[in-house]
């Protein structure tokens, strides 16, 4: 059996791309401005890590407008949210083995 770690997929695993994911994951859809908000990011390092995701086929990018305003909204692909799924799962398995209750076997000193 290989550790979890193994599992981690490294195009998910920087922190704004992980943010952006797990923001996305939580809605159908979110628009540029929002997502830099809520991540706390400029607008060229998210659309560095945006264009990353979407090369990789993990979002889904659609152009529209909200009034007269042009918007961009980013959505999950069904692939995005099996590799962010499989991630989380990994990540998970990682930190359970590291429970207090149930402390790893320590070499002697």
């Amino acid at each position: 059996m290989t550790h979890p770690r193994h599992r981690l997929d490294d195009l998910i695993h920087s922190p704004v791309r992980l943010s952006v994911m797990a923001a996305l994951r939580a809605a159908d859809a979110v628009h540029f401005g929002l997502l830099r908000d809520t991540l706390e990011v400029s607008d060229s390092l998210l659309s560095k890590h945006l264009a990353a995701l979407e090369s990789a086929g993990y979002i889904e990018v659609t152009k529209g407008y909200a009034g007269r305003r042009p918007r961009t909204w980013y959505s999950l692909s069904s692939e995005g949210r099996a590799a962010f799924d499989a991630y989380v799962v990994a990540l998970r398995e990682i930190v359970d083995a590291s429970d207090p209750s149930d402390p790893l076997p320590r070499s002697p000193a």
